[in-house]
């Protein structure tokens, strides 16, 4: 990966408010309503920051008290706001069923109209934003808002580019997002072409860009089986964005009441896979995906072997299902106690 070990991880993506209803309406009585503050993107850089990595986070908020509020509660989490865009006039919210997965159709979503969307290419300053930056991340969550955020993504992934920043990209698929009339390969494989580190699942590339999944795959259902997928998929990624060094891919099924779960990452030809994880008690399915994606970019940070990255990664992963809220609050030491190491 040749990742740099200094300066700073900049995470790219809009700052949602995550509102969660109870799913039998209690909430209507009691009158009141937990809330989160999250956005993919801001729970990958709420981890780094967490485990030490000098993080900075962009995005687009209203220049308003509660905005401000907000940024006073992320640079809390140790991370630099100070790339954050004032414009616009409305936050991005979303509604999510207590317990829900995100790709549940309990998943309600209020974006049209935010700061975030609202932003067009031609107004920042990107040198500015990146000149201290050493690796840029986003997800296919930004995209998939509009064709003028598309755009966006676009104008900053070929200055990052330029100036021979490490990119990484988060391949969460949200069908309910992708309504303005583009189908998503119309859209990804020109801003993935800039990534060096592709992060999903075999059903994201798929959907995303383009990349078949044998048909059989779940009629199988072994472990043997869909690694062996994972690696066809990471070869035809490969092949198809040059720029790629590395793919990671997740797998979480359920598993009785709770999960199994476990993942693998493809690099130099070889397919390192983490033990398989079962959890029986979940208590949040959200932000798990985004701290397997920070744990990724911890263990490059680090420099650590790809066996010893996917295996911290996926145990960052596994222990965020037990705690509420989008980001993770698991230590770098409670990680590596979690770490289970495969026979």
């Amino acid at each position: 990966m040749n990742a740099s070990n200094t300066g700073s991880v900049l995470t790219f993506g809009e700052l949602l408010l995550r509102i969660c209803p109870d799913a039998d309406g209690s909430w209507l009585n009691a009158n009141q309503l937990p809330v989160h503050v999250g956005g993919a993107e801001l729970n990958v850089a709420t981890a780094l920051a967490l485990w030490g990595i000098d993080t900075s986070y962009f995005t687009a908020l209203p220049d308003n008290g509660l905005s401000a509020q907000i940024i006073n509660y992320v640079n809390e989490r140790g991370i630099d706001t100070s790339a954050i865009h004032n414009g616009g006039t409305r936050l991005g919210l979303f509604y999510l069923t207590t317990g829900a997965d995100m790709k549940h159709d309990a998943v309600i979503y209020d974006r049209a109209g935010s700061a975030f969307a609202e932003l067009k290419p031609g107004v920042i300053n990107w040198d500015k934003v990146l000149s201290d930056v050493s690796w840029f991340h986003f997800s296919a969550i930004c995209p998939a808002l509009s064709q003028q955020t598309a755009d966006l993504c676009a104008e900053v992934l070929i200055a990052a580019s330029k100036r021979d920043i490490t990119i990484s990209i988060d391949l969460n698929y949200r069908a309910k997002l992708w309504q303005y009339g583009k189908h998503p390969q119309e859209i990804m494989p020109n801003l993935v072409k800039y990534c060096h580190l592709i992060m999903g699942n075999i059903w994201a590339a798929e959907s995303l860009l383009g990349i078949p999944v044998n048909p059989d795959v779940h009629h199988i259902g072994t472990k043997e089986n869909y690694l062996k997928e994972a690696i066809n998929s990471s070869e035809k990624i490969m092949e198809l964005f040059p720029k790629c060094r590395a793919v990671a891919n997740t797998f979480r099924f359920d598993h009785e009441t709770g999960i199994k779960y476990y993942t693998a990452l493809y690099q130099d030809g070889e397919l390192h896979n983490s033990s398989e994880y079962i959890s029986e008690n979940v208590i949040d399915k959200v932000g798990s995906g985004d701290c397997f994606m920070a744990g990724l970019i911890y263990g490059y940070r680090k420099q650590m072997n790809p066996l010893a990255i996917v295996n911290f990664a996926t145990a960052a992963a596994f222990e965020k299902l037990s705690i509420a809220g989008d980001a993770t609050k698991s230590t770098i030491e409670q990680i590596t106690q979690a770490i289970k190491y495969a026979n």
